[in-house]
């Protein structure tokens, strides 16, 4: 994924049709929500349903592991843009299912989630120091516009105000610490629980991981001043004008005489 905080293929659009940064989010948002819960959701429940039909444990999870690479390649195909995190999640799936043939036990196809979340929380911790870390680039265009003193860039906010960039390095810093966490979570479940009742309790682990990050990174948002236009953080964009006052009297008498010694010189 490209870090460059300078590089958001909307900004200049947005700028030249007289958009607010983030204006736009709805949709997308409300679309990659429902393609989440796709890849969430649905290869559970072909899971549930395939083993009720009779397969077994090993093939029921092999093949409800096919869903989300397929959201993927119509994702890939609608946009013509081939993203970065889906070849992440895809690949993954792709690396797990080949070994899980080798192997031929479900539980390594179990662990893949494990896999993901782990490889997901060392990369976040890796690029707590890069110019922005990951975590800004996924926040940015949900809330781009939205705060700050009167809506400004991101990259205005990043490159003036210390305190900004402090936020997310924090923030990368939490969600890598969680995920790692979560994953071993999910390799203790894959090895040591019933096999048929893992998928759905890893699908609540998702639901719970994430509400639990919400709550937590919201409230250092909330205590950090991000949500407040006034608080201290904004400081470095409130520069003072000088004020000029101007004395009235003073430029009535200087007309004055100016109009006299035109009368003068007439």
């Amino acid at each position: 994924m490209n870090t460059a905080p300078d590089e958001d293929p909307n900004e200049d659009s947005d700028k030249g049709s007289g958009k607010t940064p983030g204006k736009d989010v709805p949709p997308r948002r409300g679309r990659a929500m429902l393609t989440l819960l796709f890849d969430m959701g649905a290869p559970i429940a072909m899971f549930y349903v395939l083993t009720a039909a009779g397969l077994s444990s090993f093939n029921s999870l092999l093949l409800s592991a096919v869903l989300p690479g397929l959201s993927t390649v119509y994702q890939v195909v609608r946009s013509r843009h081939l993203d970065a995190l889906a070849v992440f999640m895809m690949s993954i799936t792709v690396i797990t299912a080949l070994a899980s043939l080798v192997s031929g036990s479900p539980r390594f196809l179990l662990a893949k989630d494990g896999f993901v979340t782990g490889i997901s929380g060392v990369w976040l911790l890796a690029t707590t120091r890069a110019n922005p870390p990951v975590v800004f680039m996924f926040a940015r265009p949900l809330l781009e516009g939205r705060i700050g003193p009167n809506g400004e860039s991101w990259t205005l906010l990043w490159d003036r105000l210390p305190g900004f960039r402090r936020i997310w390095r924090v923030a990368s810093v939490i969600w890598g610490v969680a995920t790692i966490l979560d994953a071993a979570v999910r390799f203790v479940m894959a090895y040591t629980l019933p096999v048929k009742a893992v998928p759905a309790l890893s699908g609540a682990q998702y639901i719970v991981l994430f509400v639990l990050l919400q709550v937590v990174t919201n409230v250092y948002y909330y205590r950090a001043g991000l949500y407040d236009s006034k608080s201290d953080l904004y400081d470095g964009l409130r520069e003072e004008i000088p004020v000029i006052v101007v004395d009235r009297r003073l430029i009535g008498l200087r007309r004055e005489r100016m109009d006299g010694g035109a009368v003068e010189g007439d």
